[in-house]
């Protein structure tokens, strides 16, 4: 079984590296995370031109019509650049639910708003530190209104609109709130990554609308953080294969005793340590893709394995990347630490690496059982 892509994907990818590549240099990260700017909207704006943000959103709706393989591409290049866009909230998560759930007015509204780059969207789901679990959800829906607070949640300050996972009678429901409504309040978190920002949203009887049946919330969130978890992966693949070839570069030129440092077998060792898991990363990350793409039921094993593998081998390599840039590795003006705050971020967005370690443990068993 061939789990490569296509070259058509590849050529997709390649044009994805080579705009973000002028569009979206480190130093340009550096501006926006300095200047507390949120994201980039320059380089929103080009993402929607070249229809990054309809990639898997029918043509019907104003979307690419293409599918999960080549947003998972694009994916792995906005992870490499540290793009400053809320690109996950509102592809992987905001327009997934929608097109999972939503109804015909509902798509035509919020996936053509994505897919044309004027609308921002964020999926809202935990309230407290902790796992989220059903018992967790104390946000409440009466059909329409919506009422409580939800933090952190990811581009949440500057989203049009969330999709937030609330109560509704004796179970929980989807709904879907604009968020310049009355009864929102929204203020900004300080975030380890400024350039992928958290907000606490507030509801007050804000008017929202049903996404999906009464009391189908919380396996409708389970599915779309499943299929988030796969191109959430092969971002934080991205990252982590740019941060090595960034501490690759810089050990082949910083010279000690006379001769590059990455000539030191301590080193090489360690280096080979983390390409190693970088490879793990990737064959989980593929399988995950192709299991995505073609709806397979082993979809849920292998959305946690992709996100586990690339979660731990982002965080040994930036962490490594800190430690081999010596002395200076820690200091703001090198960017090992925006991949490192990048990493951390990335890690938790769609829950904790322990909490993926669960769900996959738990899913083996259940299979197995």
């Amino acid at each position: 079984m061939n789990f490569d892509f296509s070259e058509e994907q590849k050529l997709l990818q390649q044009t994805a590296k080579e705009f973000l590549e002028e569009n979206s240099s480190l130093a340009h990260v550096r501006e926006i995370f300095e200047a507390d700017a949120g994201y980039s909207k320059e380089l929103w704006k080009g993402a929607a031109e070249l229809g990054w943000l309809g990639v898997s959103i029918p043509e019907e709706y104003g979307g690419a019509g293409f599918g999960y393989l080549e947003a998972a591409m694009i994916a792995g290049e906005v992870g490499a650049y540290l793009a400053p866009i809320p690109f996950s909230s509102t592809v992987y998560l905001a327009a997934e639910a929608i097109k999972r759930a939503g109804d015909d007015a509902q798509k035509k509204k919020y996936l053509t708003g994505i897919a044309s780059g004027d609308l921002i969207g964020t999926m809202a789901t935990t309230e407290k530190v902790g796992s989220l679990t059903e018992k967790s959800i104390n946000a409440t829906f009466d059909g329409s209104k919506l009422s409580g607070t939800k933090l952190p949640v990811a581009d949440g300050h500057q989203a049009d609109f969330a999709i937030v996972l609330a109560k509704e009678g004796s179970g929980l429901s989807l709904v879907v709130v604009d968020l310049d409504a009355a009864g929102v309040e929204s203020n900004k978190l300080e975030s380890l990554d400024a350039s992928r920002p958290q907000a606490q949203l507030t509801f007050n009887d804000a008017p929202a609308a049903r996404l999906g049946g009464a009391g189908e919330g919380w396996a409708l969130t389970q599915d779309v953080l499943t299929r988030a978890a796969v191109l959430m992966a092969f971002e934080q693949l991205g990252c982590a294969d740019r941060a090595f070839q960034i501490t690759f570069d810089f050990m082949m030129n910083r010279y000690a005793f006379g001769r590059p440092i990455a000539s030191f077998q301590a080193l090489k060792h360690r280096m080979a340590d983390l390409y190693a898991d970088r490879e793990v990363a990737r064959s989980n990350c593929y399988w995950a893709a192709w299991a995505l793409e073609n709806d397979e039921e082993e979809l849920p094993e292998a959305a946690a394995s992709a996100k586990i593998s690339a979660s731990d081998a982002l965080d040994h390599t930036t962490v490594e990347m800190i430690q081999m840039h010596g002395g200076v590795g820690y200091t703001w003006e090198y960017d090992c630490h925006l991949f490192y705050r990048r990493g951390k971020v990335l890690a938790h967005t769609l829950g904790s690496t322990d909490e993926w370690r669960e769900k996959l443990v738990t899913k083996l068993i259940e299979d197995a059982a």
